[in-house]
């Protein structure tokens, strides 16, 4: 039985992965450092942390996290009116919470981040559960996260699916002991073990078959 539906945020609920790799790749040249080709492949599902690592080791950034952040943040709130849900993701969203589906959102994105994308998908209502990474000690792939949402919602984590479309988040959902999907529009491929969705239709067929 599935009673509750845990969802990634960047690239699954929200369009914004392009936005916040533009706002690192300015970031990064701002700061001396130049981006590669491939920086989307290289960050995506990471955790600010863990990009902070890995700029400053591949890179050489020299700056201090906060101004590293001050920096991303100051070109991705530029751009943050380009911000936009996914209409087929926002629509299952709308669906499953009217058929009584407990959801939660769990991010590697910081708290600032995890509020404004989930504003400009329509999402933020009281009581909302969401998890960014100031949250939790440890960011996707770590579990940790996804067992919190599974705790705060009052559900055991077998009874939870997550709803991904990075490798690392589908690390963490599995790691936790949930049952893992990709949705239709991601950039990655489904790892084993992680079934790609057709349809977001097709999510919420299964969901209220098991219900």
């Amino acid at each position: 039985m599935i009673k509750a539906v845990l969802w990634d945020m960047d690239g699954t609920l929200v369009d914004s992965e392009g936005i916040a790799v533009d706002a690192l790749a300015l970031a990064m040249t701002e700061a001396g450092c130049t981006p590669p080709p491939d920086l989307m492949r290289r960050v995506v599902g990471r955790s600010a942390d863990e990009i902070y690592r890995y700029v400053t080791r591949e890179h050489g950034l020299r700056a201090d996290p906060l101004e590293w952040e001050r920096r991303k943040h100051f070109h991705y709130f530029r751009a943050a009116e380009a911000l936009r849900g996914f209409d087929d993701a926002v629509k299952t969203w709308r669906r499953l919470e009217a058929g009584g589906i407990g959801q939660a959102v769990v991010s590697n994105s910081d708290r600032t981040i995890v509020d404004v994308n989930l504003r400009a998908a329509g999402l933020v209502r009281p009581g909302l559960v969401t998890v960014a990474r100031n949250d939790v000690r440890q960011g996707k792939p770590h579990p940790e996260g996804y067992l919190r949402a599974a705790y705060l919602l009052g559900v055991e984590p077998h009874q939870c699916l997550v709803v991904e479309d990075s490798v690392s988040g589908a690390a963490a959902g599995r790691a936790a002991g949930m049952e893992t999907v990709f949705v239709p529009h991601s950039h990655s491929r489904a790892p084993d073990g992680v079934r790609m969705l057709a349809s977001m239709a097709a999510l919420e067929d299964a969901i209220f078959a098991r219900a």
